[in-house]
């Protein structure tokens, strides 16, 4: 490689540095203006949304513009989702605390049934907010959708978990990565794995 070949390569791999930089600056910026219990939703969806423009091909956006207003298009149904899964969540750690404390005294389904429960929340955790991020939809289709699309495309379901598992596995390994690139990796993962499947959707004859 000659030397305009090098620092062609350097530009580019400092240009992606910079980008997930800012992304995962931004997504901690508005989680904070949202209070984070507010914000982080509404965040993570935007974070998700520049990563969508980035994977269709449009790289030169305006980071900061696009992701002010994806936080702002979906600050309501990005919260509508997120807390419907979160009290979803709550009540699944309940119910596991229930389990844990009744052990060897409960009907061995029950368990099962549980676990069977948990699996399909997971799945519905892992797409749901792609979903939000790529088409307009109350927030049951995104669920419903979320679970069929995550049944049916298990491999990438699956792929979208260990990665993101990964990331997590990192940072927390490596605290000094969390407050600059963890979240942006994850989303830009996590959406380019999604959208291996939504480009072949949207491209399905009508």
């Amino acid at each position: 490689m000659n030397g305009k070949g090098v620092v062609s390569s350097l530009d580019f791999i400092l240009q992606w540095i910079m980008r997930l930089a800012i992304v995962n600056l931004l997504w901690i910026l508005f989680s904070l203006l949202g209070l984070i219990v507010g914000g982080v939703f509404p965040a993570t969806v935007a974070a998700l949304g520049v990563s969508r423009k980035w994977i269709m091909g449009d790289q030169e956006i305006k980071i900061w513009q696009t992701f002010k207003h994806i936080y702002r298009q979906d600050f309501i149904s990005a919260n509508i989702l997120g807390w419907l899964l979160s009290i979803g969540g709550g009540l699944l750690y309940a119910n596991y605390r229930v389990i844990a404390s009744s052990a060897g005294e409960i009907f061995f389904v029950i368990p099962f049934a549980f676990y069977l429960v948990v699996f399909l929340y997971t799945i519905i955790v892992i797409w749901c907010f792609p979903l939000l991020a790529h088409y307009q939809a109350n927030w049951f289709h995104h669920i419903r959708n979320a679970l069929i699309i995550g049944l049916t495309k298990i491999h990438y379901t699956i792929a979208s978990g260990v990665f993101v598992i990964g990331v997590t596995y990192f940072s927390l390994e490596y605290p000094g990565v969390l407050p600059f690139f963890s979240i942006s990796i994850m989303t830009v993962g996590c959406m380019w794995f999604s959208m291996q499947i939504f480009k072949k959707m949207d491209n399905r004859p009508s």
